[in-house]
């Protein structure tokens, strides 16, 4: 499965369209054809309103406030055949930097790109939401408007994580498309998605709603995509995806492209909700502060929930507690599922992530964690984001697959060192991995240190062996990889 970015190059596409005309004889077979009466027709009364079922006037009503957007950036020149492009059959067209003929000739390191994307006019005053791909490392930025009157635009600000660009125009008064609440966004919805496709111009699809939640897909660090059939293609990229009232409820990021750069019927846009955070910090900040819970939290598979007699499976299971982190210091302990924060449920580690990354630092919440049996709820104060810890808030999820084809030995002090570990560590470490086995499927990988068996810690082989010889239907496996644990379920 390959994601594809949907901002685009534009090209110089000719398009010629043929009329055959077949131009020949006829004859009149007689003097009765005089005697057919003329055709008529019934013609549409252009003042009858609209059906119910058109979204003609949503389109009319959100169209002004959709724009073109195009960029242009400079880029190493291509990279294939040679550091210059050029493939080594054709250098000497070229010359080559080892004579002294040609050189003249060489093709430039840099070499200018364009980029071709959409945005939506968010305020009156000249602030657009687009895609942070569609303006990244541009030097500059220009806005075409429905009436074709071009601008050049400045970049706010963007934030990477969510792929989310603040631009401004001066422009005087501008139609705004109005804000909608992605949060009540439900699979089974009429969408629009408004956008400018390969450049042909400004297009209208129309779909549903096919998913809520999408996350885990590799694109942003930060996912809650919607997912929509809507037709989305290249150059649709921070274009509007509205409902049936022609209100915004994401902005287009990305299509799942499956050897086509073309629609799949499976696209992604960042609900407004967060590109409305994100937009409101850059303007009122001028940088993106996240929150900080400060746990590795990971899915709770079916395999995970038994394993810690949890009847049903939800929420996200903490996998690591980092240290002196609110997480810490509230009492949150590996091994807890957290089922929901401030009342707001917590269905995986992705919806996690996205709670709590759209709080601001220093707000208080209270987090409910299934431990040992029962429900307990902690209070705690969120942090600011470290910066030096971004990106271990999500380690990779475990397996319900059995544990098979591993074999192990004592952890030493030299192996911890190699390993990251503090020289006390204990544990018995993976040497060696069958592809082939469950082991593999599982997730274990060479390297990784068991430190507990079914909550039993294990200092040793033999303490391994012993847990696994009473280990019945179900196993649960505590490893720590490159010095953060994890769960992985048997």
């Amino acid at each position: 499965m390959k994601m594809q970015r949907i901002w685009a190059r534009p090209k110089t596409a000719a398009a010629a369209v043929v009329l055959a005309l077949g131009l020949g004889g006829f004859a009149i077979a007689g003097a009765d054809h005089l005697l057919n009466a003329p055709a008529t027709f019934k013609f549409a009364n252009a003042d009858e309103p609209a059906s119910r079922n058109s979204f003609a006037p949503v389109v009319k009503k959100v169209l002004p406030s959709v724009v073109t957007i195009t960029s242009s950036r400079m880029v190493k020149a291509g990279s294939q055949g040679g550091d210059d492009g050029i493939p080594p059959m054709f250098r000497q067209f070229f010359g080559d930097d080892s004579g002294d003929g040609g050189r003249q000739f060489r093709r430039p390191r840099q070499q200018k790109e364009e980029g071709l994307g959409s945005g939506v006019i968010v305020s009156s005053n000249g602030y657009i939401l687009t895609n942070n791909h569609v303006v990244d490392h541009a030097t500059t930025v220009t806005v075409i408007m429905a009436d074709k009157h071009e601008y050049k635009a400045r970049v706010v600000g963007t934030d990477p994580k969510t792929d989310i660009a603040v631009l401004k125009v001066d422009a005087g008064s501008l139609d705004p498309i109005t804000i909608g609440d992605s949060d009540k966004v439900q699979v089974g919805d009429y969408v629009l998605a408004v956008g400018n496709p390969f450049g042909v111009g400004k297009t209208v699809t129309m779909g549903i709603v096919s998913a809520t939640g999408r996350a885990n897909l590799g694109i942003e660090d930060y996912e809650d995509f919607i997912q929509t059939d809507a037709s989305i293609n290249p150059g649709n990229s921070g274009g509007a995806l509205v409902n049936d009232r022609g209100d915004l409820i994401g902005i287009n990021t990305a299509i799942l492209a499956n050897g086509s750069e073309g629609n799949q019927g499976i696209g992604f846009a960042v609900p407004v909700s967060v590109a409305r955070n994100v937009m409101d910090q850059i303007i009122g900040n001028g940088k993106v502060t996240r929150a900080y819970l400060g746990v590795m939290a990971q899915e709770v598979t079916p395999a995970i929930a038994q394993a810690f007699h949890e009847t049903e499976v939800r929420g996200a299971l903490v996998g690591d507690v980092n240290p002196n982190s609110p997480a810490q210091k509230a009492g949150l302990e590996k091994g807890d599922i957290i089922l929901d924060i401030d009342g707001k449920p917590v269905n995986n580690s992705a919806e996690l992530r996205m709670h709590v990354s759209l709080m601001a630092p220093g707000t208080k919440v209270n987090v409910k964690v299934f431990r040992d049996g029962a429900e307990k709820t902690l209070p705690l104060t969120l942090a600011e984001m470290p910066t030096e810890t971004a990106k271990n808030e999500q380690p990779e999820s475990g397996s319900e697959d059995a544990l098979q084809g591993a074999t192990v030995e004592n952890v030493t002090a030299r192996t911890a060192q190699r390993l990251g570990l503090p020289a006390t560590a204990t544990g018995v470490v993976v040497t060696n991995v069958d592809p082939d086995s469950k082991a593999a499927d599982s997730g274990l990988r060479r390297g990784d240190v068991i430190q507990e068996v079914n909550h039993r810690p294990v200092r040793d082989t033999s303490d391994f062996e012993s847990a696994m010889r009473n280990a019945k239907n179900a196993t649960l496996l505590l490893v720590n990889r490159q010095g953060s644990t994890m769960y992985l379920a048997v």
